[in-house]
């Protein structure tokens, strides 16, 4: 059975990803993927992942121009999800995306050494 903060964190999931596509117009923020939402027990505050492509410079005028658009986001979600309270929002780099490429690539250098070697063998 699902908390009642697991199905906020989804309505918001879905309201900021569609917010960020059609109506941010700060051009620090460009393409921008939420890839998750958290939202604490009781319902005042949700943390916000998101994933940029870019350098870390990028990443950080990404974050600075999202915090910029809270009121607004805030705002447009009070007017779509229906609730008494819209919880404060805090936005977060999603580090994961990065450490799960790290991995693959250090994976795929393990299978090409092993290739390699296999081929030596031969």
């Amino acid at each position: 059975m699902f908390k009642r903060c697991e199905k906020v964190a989804e309505a918001i999931h879905e309201e900021i990803s569609s917010l960020l596509v059609k109506g941010v117009k700060d051009p620090r923020v460009g393409f921008v993927t939420v890839t998750g939402v958290k939202v604490t027990d009781d319902l005042h505050l949700a943390t916000i992942y998101f994933s940029v492509i870019g350098s870390d410079e990028q990443k950080k005028e990404t974050e600075a121009g999202l915090n910029s658009a809270k009121g607004y986001l805030r705002r447009e979600m009070g007017k779509s999800l229906r609730m008494r309270y819209i919880p404060d929002i805090i936005f977060r780099y999603d580090v994961s995306i990065d450490y799960g490429s790290k991995i693959e690539g250090i994976l795929k250098q393990i299978h090409e050494t092993d290739e390699a070697d296999a081929e030596q063998d031969k």
